[in-house]
């Protein structure tokens, strides 16, 4: 028992390290509600516009670490802190060149969420990733969780090349936030924004986004 109260502690006093590190240092722009955030499209992002506390993601499909911060941490964002009305949660692109097929798996992401699908296809894409990561099979990845009327309307969405600005956009922002790695994740809370690179423990995430609603 008092194991498992230390280490409480020592992830409560992380998180609030961590948040003053990041008031301090790393407070680089003002943004006061999701009004001032650019670019949001709904599609691609989850809960109350109206949450206290936003977070931009940038990630790229085919990243391992992005795979990590999806299947972990984020799970557990989305049930306890998006549903709940005290985040929201924005996907931004952020295709790094390294990897060979994330430019085409961004673009089947942003097709899918112009039918009201990337949820799924997100999902999709980051639990196979290794598989389409050594095949190259985006397209079949994303057919094995559509019906084939979506399929026919994600296809020719991607073919047309028209979501590429869209991503292009994401990567522009991504720039302007400095981001160099993915995934970033910038927070914004009560006029500030807090850029954060790599995967956060969810109790070190909870424990952070706790002493922002309370800072």
């Amino acid at each position: 028992m008092d194991r498992l109260r230390n280490a409480s502690s020592l992830a409560l006093c992380w998180a609030g390290l961590l948040a003053l590190v990041l008031a301090q240092t790393l407070g680089v722009r003002a943004a006061q509600s999701t009004a001032a955030v650019p670019d949001i499209d709904p599609r691609v992002a989850a809960g109350s516009k109206n949450a206290p506390i936003v977070m931009e993601v940038f990630s790229d499909f085919q990243c391992p670490a992005c795979k990590t911060l999806f299947m972990t941490t984020n799970r557990q964002l989305m049930d306890n802190y998006v549903s709940t009305g005290k985040v929201y949660l924005i996907h931004r692109d952020f295709p790094l060149p390294m990897h060979a097929h994330s430019q085409v798996a961004a673009q089947y992401g942003r097709a899918a969420a112009q039918i009201g699908k990337f949820e799924v296809v997100e999902q999709a894409l980051f639990e196979k990733q290794e598989r389409w990561e050594q095949n190259g099979d985006l397209d079949g990845t994303v057919a094995a969780v559509l019906s084939p009327a979506e399929m026919t309307k994600v296809r020719a969405l991607v073919k047309s090349g028209a979501l590429n600005a869209a991503i292009q956009k994401d990567v522009a922002l991504g720039k302007f936030y400095n981001v160099n790695q993915t995934p970033t994740t910038v927070f914004h809370a009560k006029g500030q924004t807090f850029p954060y690179g790599g995967v956060m423990n969810y109790e070190i995430l909870r424990n952070f986004l706790d002493q922002l609603g309370k800072s």
